[in-house]
């Protein structure tokens, strides 16, 4: 089975933020069969869903702050709903919601509450993990713990197959686990290795300069990095996964940020076949 690959669009948000249209149209024009938003810079949803059929990209997903979810869910789902997204996305939580913290269990209510509330409008709410999830909570990771305090009719997940790396499992085999869990896959390449810095790379840490050197911890195209990516495909097929979705956070090897979402695309498809 060929899968339909979609681009995470804060991989080129800095294209985003100058010419919405214009940056859809080249994402179109590179081969992407879909996209995944993380933003919309000011555009109604019937803006969005007209644009993207113009371009011919199918509006897969969106990430969603956790608390402009928690704000407003049910304005979030309705303009989601109108752009023709069939995901919405918790793509992240904060430090005073994570495992260890008195937010977490509230977090993970919210979740199940809200994703109940996304199922019922004919959506899937997913959960985007980084590597701090893979923290043991007794005899399970974090993530482990998520899925299974919140049921799988409410919350799917959306496995960043970088992290799940970093974070220290295979990610092929931690897709096959979430198996009939998993709709989309996030691709994301990198190499060298986990640092105190990573999240400064991601415009989620600003704690300082990000390390240096041979070994240094840096995004890349896929492709470029150390991921075995014909075996995350293999493992997705057997989970039943319908998507895949390339990211890089931040450019890399002297690229720019749509060249390197040009550059992992033309890998993927070498092998997806």
């Amino acid at each position: 089975m060929k899968f339909p690959v979609a681009l995470q669009l804060y991989s080129v948000r800095d294209f985003m933020e100058r010419d919405f249209e214009g940056t859809l149209r080249r994402v179109a024009a590179m081969g992407y069969d879909g996209v995944e938003f993380a933003g919309t810079f000011g555009r109604t949803a019937a803006e969005i869903r007209d644009l993207c059929e113009a371009c011919g990209l199918v509006p897969v997903s969106a990430h969603v702050p956790l608390a402009e979810m928690q704000a407003d869910p049910q304005g979030v789902i309705r303009y989601y709903k109108q752009v023709g997204c069939a995901h919405l996305v918790i793509p992240y939580l904060p430090e005073d919601r994570r495992a260890g913290t008195p937010g977490f269990e509230e977090t993970l209510a919210f979740a199940a509450s809200f994703g109940a509330m996304v199922t019922a409008s004919g959506m899937t709410l997913q959960y985007h993990n980084h590597d701090f999830e893979f923290v043991r909570l007794g005899d399970e990771y974090a993530l482990d713990y998520i899925y299974r305090t919140v049921p799988a009719d409410c919350l799917q997940t959306q496995i960043d197959t970088c992290w799940a790396r970093v974070g220290g499992v295979d990610p092929a085999a931690y897709i096959r686990q979430y198996a009939g869990r998993a709709p989309t896959v996030h691709l994301k390449d990198y190499s060298g290795t986990k640092s105190e810095k990573m999240y400064a790379l991601i415009g989620l840490d600003d704690s300082g300069d990000t390390a240096a050197g041979s070994s240094a911890f840096r995004l890349r195209p896929c492709g470029m990095g150390c991921q075995d990516f014909a075996a995350i495909l293999a493992a997705s097929r057997q989970a039943g996964t319908g998507w895949m979705i390339i990211e890089q956070d931040t450019v890399s090897d002297g690229l720019t940020s749509l060249q390197c979402a040009e550059k992992s695309l033309a890998y993927i498809q070498t092998i997806n076949k």
